[in-house]
């Protein structure tokens, strides 16, 4: 089985400057969530996540502010494939949402452990650019793909 850096590709672009300070404002946000236990930081990022996994992140506040940043700043623009931010973002959709569910049924445990794993993804995103959603999705097509194509 073959599982190296596989990703979903897209046709639209990103910039990934863009994309990594959404990173850092996801993990500022779960931050907030581990500190203060207030859920509202993370039903603020299913939202956000939402918007940008379903293409509307024109109207996502963490994109918005992102680019604002990025031009306040005159960082130069560096556009990649949005396919796989856009995979990424529903990983974090799911994520978060995962997190709301189980802060609400007193599972709080498993909602910061799940925090952390969405932190811990999002700060090597922010710091290093490493896509650990590209990480994954070699693994998740052929689990989800593999016997469909394989003749079975």
């Amino acid at each position: 089985m073959k599982t190296y850096a596989l990703c979903p590709i897209s046709d639209k672009k990103i910039n990934e400057r863009v994309a990594r300070i959404n990173a850092v404002f996801t993990v500022l946000l779960l931050l907030t969530f581990l500190i203060t236990q207030n859920i509202l930081a993370v039903v603020f990022l299913v939202v956000d996540f939402l918007l940008r996994s379903t293409g509307h992140s024109k109207v996502s506040l963490l994109a918005i502010s992102s680019q604002n940043i990025v031009r306040w700043l005159s960082v130069k623009e560096y556009f990649i494939n949005a396919g796989p931010k856009i995979f990424a973002a529903r990983i974090g959709l799911v994520l978060s949402s995962v997190i709301i569910i189980s802060f609400f049924l007193s599972f709080t445990s498993l909602s910061f452990i799940l925090a952390g794993i969405l932190v811990l993804f999002s700060f090597l995103e922010g710091a290093f650019g490493i896509c650990v959603a590209c990480e994954i999705y070699p693994y998740l097509y052929n689990f989800l793909y593999a016997n469909k194509f394989s003749g079975n």
